[in-house]
C-alpha cells in the first residue's frame, strides 16, 4: 500500500496522507517453474502490485528458482499440494502479513494446495484454486464437495471480517463462468464443467444474498463480453479471443466499492504468454 507524500515547508517536514492505494493481481501460472522460464520472472520484476495471488503453482518451494521462491521485496507464502505436481497456491505481499492461514478448515481439502489467506491492515486477501472438474467423473464430484464446504467458509469469513472491521477479497481461478458474457462459446459449453447450471447457481449464491460478495471485475465492466482470462492452447483460441472469464477477484461490498480500475493483463501475442491464463489486476482506492 502506498500512502505517504512528503512536503517540505521551511525546515518543517510535514506528512500528508492521500488515500491508500492497494493493487491486487491474481494469476494462474499453469506451473510456476515453466512460467518462470517463459517470462514470469520479468513480469514479476515489473509489476506494481502490492499483493500477488498465484494458482496452479505445481511445485514444492525447494523446486522453485530463487527468483520466484523468495524474490527480493516480497513476503511469500507457498502452499503446495500433498499430491506432487498438482494444484498449489501462493501469496506474495509487499508488506509482511499480520496473520496467514493455509486451508479453510477442511479435512478433505486443506492439504490439496487450493487455498491460502493473509491478513493485511484492514484487508484479508486470499488465493483460491477451485477444482476444475470433469463431467461424469470423480473430479466433478470432488469439485461439488469443495464448493459445498467452501461456501460455508466464505460466509463465516465475511461475518468475522465485518465484526473486526475488515474487508475481504478472494482472488483466483474459480473455474466457473458465471454468465453467458463470461465465455465466448457459451452455447457449446452448456453441458461442460465450468458452465453447468448447478455451478453457475452456486457462484450466484457466493455473489448474491447467500454469501454477499461482489464480482469486482464484472462490477467495473458491466454489460460487456469478458474480459476473458483463460484461452485454450488448442487452435487459435487466444488469437480469436475465444476465452473464458474464470479468474476473479471476489470481494466484500465495502472493498468492491473502492475498486477504481480493473484490467486483464493479456499478452500482446500468443508467443509472449507465460501461462494459458492472464493476470487480473484491480486497483483499490482505500
Amino acid at each position: 500500500m502506498r500512502c505517504i507524500v512528503h512536503l517540505c515547508v521551511g525546515t518543517e517536514l510535514r506528512i500528508k496522507y492521500r488515500s491508500r492505494v492497494l493493487t491486487v493481481t491474481t494469476a494462474n501460472v499453469n506451473g510456476l517453474r515453466a512460467a518462470a522460464r517463459k517470462g514470469f520472472v520479468e513480469w514479476l520484476a515489473g509489476t506494481s502490485a502490492d499483493v500477488l495471488c498465484l494458482q496452479e503453482v505445481r511445485a514444492e518451494p525447494a523446486q522453485l528458482p530463487d527468483a520466484v521462491r523468495e524474490p527480493e521485496g516480497w513476503h511469500v507464502l507457498h502452499a503446495p499440494a500433498a499430491a506432487k505436481g498438482r494444484a498449489g497456491v501462493s501469496l506474495y505481499t509487499r508488506r509482511e502479513p499480520d496473520r496467514v492461514r493455509v486451508g479453510f478448515g477442511s479435512a478433505e481439502f486443506d492439504a490439496s494446495g487450493r487455498y491460502v489467506e493473509a491478513d493485511l491492515p484492514g484487508v484479508t486477501v486470499a488465493s483460491l484454486y477451485l477444482p476444475s472438474g470433469e463431467v461424469g467423473t470423480e473430479r466433478q464430484d470432488e469439485k461439488i464437495r469443495f464448493m459445498e464446504e467452501f461456501l460455508g467458509y466464505l460466509k463465516g469469513l465475511r461475518e468475522r471480517a465485518a465484526a473486526d472491521g475488515r474487508e475481504v477479497v478472494v482472488c483466483g481461478d474459480w473455474n466457473i463462468a458465471h454468465q453467458e458474457a463470461d465465455l465466448k462459446n457459451w452455447r457449446g459449453n452448456r453441458k461442460s464443467s465450468g458452465f453447468l447450471p448447478e455451478e453457475r447457481e452456486w457462484l450466484g449464491r457466493v455473489l448474491g444474498e447467500g454469501a454477499g460478495y461482489v464480482d469486482v471485475m464484472r462490477a467495473l465492466h458491466p454489460g460487456v463480453e469478458g474480459p476473458y482470462t483463460w484461452w485454450s492452447y488448442r487452435g487459435r483460441a487466444f488469437d480469436n479471443d475465444t476465452g473464458w472469464r474464470i479468474d476473479l477477484q471476489v470481494a466484500t461490498p465495502g472493498l468492491a466499492g473502492k475498486a477504481v480500475k480493473g484490467l486483464v493483463e493479456r499478452a500482446a501475442t500468443h508467443e509472449e504468454r507465460w501461462s494459458d491464463h492472464a493476470p487480473v489486476t484491480v486497483v483499490y482506492d482505500l
